[in-house]
């Protein structure tokens, strides 16, 4: 399973997270250094633990907290602002995604249980962050912007809350964790049902999306209850993998395609 993590991981830092800055005002400024971060990041993650892997994964934190400061304008401005409130605030959750997976790396490639959760847990946060983080929030920015009406809207708010909530799950219960994998499986069927009016890349990615939550949601479920659900290996060779490509690079590609992209 750890090098399908790795491979995916790799395809969030060097295609998706970069795509998708080129949609963000000024993004495009920001890739050559978020190069500079991705790329050793990237290395680190074939490396066996240690100091040079660490001193790698630090330089892609680095670059995740220079795109987190970027989020707080962002947050100020989905405070200020009516019109715009949910769009903004997915983008500033867009922009601070990656931070999260930044001092998840640094952690793993030390060895060290950030809050007590294994390697393996924090190598899958990491792989999260860049897709249930980064791209999904962006692109219900995004969808906001296109649709117009509730929908795109709920999208927007949802998301965001979805992905705090489950990141908070982390730290107070498996039900909790699980009722963020509600709110955020529905703000991306929301966005799934916006993609599918696209074109042909996002049809693509809207489909996908609509059928990758389902593991993950039956994932979370059987965590919390008890019930009978597939694996962590199932579940990243399933949801990950489609999620990853599918969703995260195919939606990317889609909306650079569209007109006016930039949020």
């Amino acid at each position: 399973m750890i090098p399908l993590v790795n491979l995916l991981i790799a395809v969030g830092m060097l295609a998706v997270v970069p795509l998708g800055l080129a949609l963000i005002e000024d993004g495009g400024r920001l890739r050559p250094l978020w190069y500079a971060g991705a790329l050793p990041g990237a290395l680190a993650l074939w490396l066996p633990r240690g100091a040079l892997a660490v001193a790698l994964a630090a330089l892609y934190a680095a670059a995740t907290a220079v795109l987190a400061s970027r989020a707080l304008p962002r947050a100020i401005a989905a405070l200020s602002s009516r019109e715009d409130a949910a769009r903004e605030a997915a983008v500033a959750t867009a922009l601070a995604a990656p931070v999260v997976a930044g001092v998840a790396l640094v952690a793993e490639r030390g060895g060290y249980a950030l809050f007590g959760y294994d390697p393996v847990i924090l190598r899958l946060t990491v792989a999260h962050f860049h897709f249930a983080g980064f791209a999904a929030a962006l692109v219900a920015g995004l969808v906001a912007r296109a649709d117009g009406g509730r929908l795109g809207t709920f999208a927007a708010w949802s998301v965001p809350a979805g992905t705090l909530a489950v990141l908070s799950g982390y730290f107070v219960s498996q039900w909790a964790e699980f009722a963020g994998a509600v709110v955020l499986t529905c703000g991306m069927w929301a966005v799934a049902a916006v993609s599918l009016r696209g074109g042909v890349w996002l049809r693509v990615s809207g489909a996908v999306l609509a059928g990758a939550m389902v593991p993950a949601l039956w994932y979370a479920l059987g965590e919390a209850s008890g019930l009978p659900h597939p694996g962590l290996a199932w579940t990243a060779a399933t949801h990950g993998v489609a999620n990853a490509l599918g969703f995260g690079l195919c939606g990317m590609i889609g909306w650079r395609m569209t007109k006016e992209p930039v949020l």
